[in-house]
């Protein structure tokens, strides 16, 4: 595999082969900036803890969602309409009420990766080798 290599390129190779392995595993531009975005998304406290409360109810309107996280109706209607333009999220009407739901499998993976933070903190701590 080493003859992936650019014999041009300036970079010290220490490796060669794990620098193959790793060239190859590596998304394309766009897939990688697509989970990047994903990431990004990610990255607010507010939007995560949104998207958890979604993948833990199934589906669950702005009002309920604002009761959930202890946050004001206007900032979660400006985050769903943020996640609902990057796909995340979808709506479904019930007369005058929206429900929204997840609709990207690989943010449902992501978000279903996080777990109660107690359970968190021992599994951290038991990993680290420090008491629960």
């Amino acid at each position: 595999m080493v003859h992936l290599l650019d014999p041009d390129d300036p970079h010290l190779v220490v490796d060669g082969e794990r620098v193959c392995e790793a060239r190859a595993h590596l998304p394309a531009p766009d897939a990688l900036h697509a989970w990047v975005t994903r990431f990004t998304l990610l990255a607010d406290q507010t939007r995560l803890a949104l998207l958890l409360c979604i993948h833990h109810t199934g589906e669950i309107c702005v009002s309920d969602l604002a009761a959930a996280t202890g946050v004001k109706d206007s900032t979660v209607s400006q985050a769903l309409r943020l996640l609902r333009a990057h796909g995340v999220v979808t709506t479904r009407r019930d007369g005058r009420t929206i429900h929204y739901q997840l609709a990207d499998d690989s943010i449902r993976a992501l978000v279903g990766q996080v777990d109660d933070p107690a359970d968190s903190a021992s599994a951290l701590n038991a990993t680290n080798g420090l008491p629960g």
